[in-house]
C-alpha cells in the first residue's frame, strides 16, 4: 500500500514536469486493463472529459479491504488514475475517506500543469472512487445482514 508521501517522493525525485508528464504516461501504460464488464454506466466518471471507469471490489481474503480498478483513453489522465488506483486501494472505507487527496494534488502541484477541465476531471475520478467504495461497502453491509437474518 503506497502512501501520499512516497507519491510526492517518487514526482520530486524527477526534475521537471516534463519528466513526470512521461512517468504519468508510463504508470498510465502500466495500468491492468479493465474488463468491458466492468466499463458500465455506474463505472462512468461523467465529468471528466476524458473516458473513464472506475470499479471497486473486496479484496479476497481481506474483509472490510477493498481495491480498485480503472482505465482511460488519454494518457497523462490515465497515468493519474493508475496514481489514485495505486493511493486508495487496499484500504477500508474509513481509510479511503480519510484519505487527504487534495493534499497529494497541491504537493504534486498538478493544478500549475493541468488545464482546469482536466483538474475538474481529475476531482470527479476522486469522488466516483468514494461513491464506487460506499456502493460496495453498502452492498456488503446489506449481504451480511441479509446473512444474519437466514
Amino acid at each position: 500500500m503506497i502512501d501520499i508521501d512516497e507519491i510526492v517522493d517518487n514526482f520530486e525525485f524527477l526534475d521537471d514536469w516534463d519528466q513526470r508528464y512521461l512517468y504519468l504516461v508510463e504508470l498510465g501504460e502500466n495500468l491492468e486493463p479493465l474488463p468491458d464488464e466492468l466499463k458500465t454506466e455506474e463505472n462512468w466518471v461523467r465529468p471528466c472529459m476524458s473516458t473513464v471507469h472506475v470499479a471497486a471490489e473486496a479484496v479476497p481474503g481481506s474483509p472490510g479491504l477493498i481495491r480498485f480498478r480503472g482505465d482511460c483513453d488519454t494518457a497523462v489522465i490515465k497515468g493519474v488514475l493508475a496514481l489514485l488506483i495505486d493511493l486508495m486501494s487496499n484500504r477500508s472505507l474509513t481509510d479511503i475517506h480519510d484519505l487527504d487527496v487534495d493534499s497529494l494534488f497541491t504537493r504534486l502541484r498538478l493544478e500549475e500543469h493541468l488545464s482546469p477541465n482536466r483538474h475538474v476531471g481529475i476531482y470527479a475520478i476522486v469522488d466516483k472512487m468514494v461513491e464506487r467504495a460506499n456502493a460496495l461497502a453498502g452492498a456488503d453491509a446489506e449481504d451480511r445482514m441479509s446473512l444474519k437474518a437466514h
